[in-house]
Parts: structure tokens; sequence; C-alpha cells
């Protein structure tokens, strides 16, 4: 609040003025007026104190660069008078080992030269020593190399004698054990032929006496003794086997005389090499000749022939004329065409039966397969139909795992 008595009014506005902050405005003007004065002096003052300071440091620094240099000027007289002094001295000492070194390569290149020399003369020596000493060795070498020779042509001529001599026998055992090797695999070959023929006949014919013919033992190799449920030895069949690359004839001559010995009715060569005069199955002096394919076919009919005969002898007997035709007829051209025949189409039967036999199992197969194809591709509609369906599709037990007629597959299909 303005106290009255510090205030005026304006004449002019009539506004109210206070006296206190009148004066107080004018003599903070003074005070700054006299600060700024005497703020004025005291920078010049400091002016002139730095400008002093700063002329008293540049005559101070160069006071001191002038007794810098001085003193480097003096430094540097010295110490080139020193380097001088002791150049000198280091050259004068280099000088002298130089003059030093120099007398010492001299000495040294001649020394290197008298040793070259000496290598030289040692080099000469020694080859002339090595050539004398080569000549003498090989002159030497040379007597104890046709002493050698001379040794070993002695001894590998008895060496070589006996190589040849090994080597023979060698040959010779080789020739020996091929000629024992494929003899051994004829009689093996030969052997598997009598033991098939031998097993064939007891299975096929079980009322028969199959007799065999021990190796070592005269005569061919199987005997067969015919026998029926009602009566025994209708006649006697001898079989002899062949497995050989050609035909003997005189085979037949040798088994005709076996057949005698053993008084068989008929005989039978089973060979796999047929005579060059009978491309087939065939009657030769009296002794059936045929292969092996032929032999089953041939055997049932000569077995049902001494049957037949057996019968017509207990039927005709007292008859001689009759049994003479019936002899005659037996080993005739009529009854070995008959049984050439015979033979013939029993071999085409089981031919064309076997034939038929593989024609139907592929048949079978193959249907197999097809209904096995329907099989699984009916199984898998169904499961596809019912896995969208659900228990909306018809129950058909057939199809059903657990039905009573689940169709099924042939084992291995």
């Amino acid at each position: 609040m303005t106290d009255a008595s510090n205030s005026i009014n304006c004449p002019t506005c009539g506004e109210t003025i206070d006296v206190n902050d009148i004066l107080h405005s004018q003599v903070e003007a003074e005070l700054q007026k006299k600060f700024a004065s005497q703020l004025a002096d005291e920078k010049t003052k400091i002016a002139a104190q730095q400008a002093k300071l700063e002329e008293q440091a540049q005559q101070h620094d160069e006071r001191v660069n002038e007794a810098v240099r001085e003193r480097e000027a003096n430094i540097k007289s010295r110490l080139t008078a020193e380097l001088k002094e002791e150049q000198e001295s280091s050259m004068a000492a280099l000088q002298e080992q130089l003059k030093e070194k120099s007398a010492k390569v001299i000495e040294l290149n001649e020394k290197s030269i008298e040793v070259e020399q000496l290598k030289m003369q040692n080099a000469e020596l020694e080859s002339s020593v090595r050539a004398k000493a080569a000549a003498e060795h090989a002159a030497q070498l040379k007597v104890e190399k046709e002493k050698i020779v001379k040794a070993a042509e002695e001894e590998n001529e008895l060496k070589l004698k006996e190589l040849q001599q090994q080597l023979q026998d060698q040959i010779d055992l080789t020739a020996e054990m091929k000629r024992k090797q494929e003899q051994g695999s004829m009689q093996s070959q030969g052997e598997v032929q009598e033991l098939a023929i031998e097993e064939w006949l007891q299975s096929q014919f079980p009322l028969d006496d199959i007799e065999e013919i021990k190796k070592g033992q005269l005569g061919a190799d199987c005997l067969q003794t015919v026998n029926t449920r009602s009566k025994t030895n209708c006649g006697t069949i001898y079989y002899e086997s062949k497995r050989t690359k050609s035909f003997q004839p005189a085979w037949i001559e040798k088994f005709k005389g076996d057949i005698r010995e053993k008084n068989a009715k008929i005989g039978v060569l089973v060979t796999e090499a047929m005579p060059s005069s009978m491309p087939r199955m065939g009657l030769m002096e009296g002794v059936w000749v045929c292969s092996f394919q032929e032999f089953k076919g041939l055997s049932l009919v000569l077995r049902e022939s001494l049957i037949q005969l057996t019968d017509a002898i207990v039927t005709q007997e007292n008859k001689g004329g009759k049994m003479s035709d019936l002899y005659d007829f037996l080993t005739g051209n009529e009854f070995k065409l008959q049984i050439e025949g015979i033979v013939e189409g029993i071999t085409q039967m089981k031919t064309d039966l076997e034939s038929e036999q593989r024609s139907m199992r592929t048949i079978w197969k193959k249907r197999e397969k097809q209904i096995a194809k329907v099989v699984d591709n009916t199984l898998g509609m169904y499961g596809s139909i019912k896995g969208i369906a659900g228990s909306k599709v018809i129950y058909i037990d057939q199809l059903e795992l657990g039905g009573d007629e689940t169709l099924e597959l042939e084992d291995g299909e």
C-alpha cells in the first residue's frame, strides 16, 4: 500500500506518483553509471598490465631462445670436433684392419690355389688308381664269371633233364587222372541211370521181383521177374544200362550171352547213344534197344506181353503148333511194329497229358489272379462306401470280418 505522504499527483494526467520509486530509480541509475565507469577504468588498467606482461614475456622468451641457440651452437661445435676426431681415429683403425685383411685374403687365395692344385692332382691319381683297379677287377670278374657259368651250365644241364623228366611225369599223371576221372564220371552217369531204372520198375510194378546185379558180378544191371496176383514168374526181362557218347555193337553180343546165362525171356538195352542205323527204339539181333524216355512205355508193353504169353501157355497146353506160332509172332517183325506203335501212343499220350496239365495250371493261375483282383476291388469299394455312409450301408455278411461265408483267397495269392 502506498503511503500518501510519499506520493504526489501528476499535474498533467492526474496519476499518483510514488516519490520513493522515482528516487530509487535515480539512485540506481547513478550507481550503475558509477560502477560502469569504475569497471572501464579497471579494464583499461588490466589491459595495460597484460600488454606489459606480454612484452616482458616476449623479451624473456627472446633472451631464453638466444641463450638456447648459443648453447646449441657451442655443443654442436664441440660435438663436431669430437666426431671429426673420432672419425679420423676410426678411419685410421679401419684402414689398418683393411690392410691386415687384404694381406690375409691374398694369403688365403694363394693357399686356396694350392689346395685346388692338390685336389686336381689327387683326383688324377685317384682316377688312375681306380682305372687300374677296375681293369684288374674286370679281368678277375671275367675269369670268375667264366668259372661260374661253366659250373652253372653243368649243374643246369642235370636240373634241366630232371625238370623235363618231372614235367613228362606230370603230363602222364594228368592224362591218367583225366582218363580215370572221365571213366569215373561215365561210370557215375551209368550208375545214376541204372538206379533210375530200378526205382521206376519197383515203384511201377510192386508185385514184380526186381533183382539188382551187384558191381563185380557177371551179367547186366537189373533182372525183372514178372508176377501177377494170380500167377508168379510169368517171365523175366533183363535190363542193361549204357550211358556213353557212342554206341558199341559189341554190347549186343555180350548182352545176348548174359540173357542166355540168366535164362531171361526178353532183353532190353537202355542206351543214351542209339545205333546209327536205329534213330529210335527197335529190335536189334533179338535185343530191344531204346532210350531212357522210351524205356518206360516199352517195359509196360513187354511185361503185359509176358503175362499174356503165360496165360496162352496155360490155356494152350499140349498145343505145340500154336505155341510155336505164338513164339514166331512174338519174335517177328509184326509184333515189333505193334509194340512200337503202342509205345509211341503211350509216349505221345503222356506228353499230351503233361502239356495239358501245364496249360491247365497256367489257366488256373490266371483265373485265380483274376478272382483275387475282383475280390480285392469289391472289398475296397465296400469299405470305401461304408466309410462314407456308415451304418446306413446294407450289411453284407460275406464282406464283413468274421462272416459265415467270408471271401477268401487261395494260399500264396
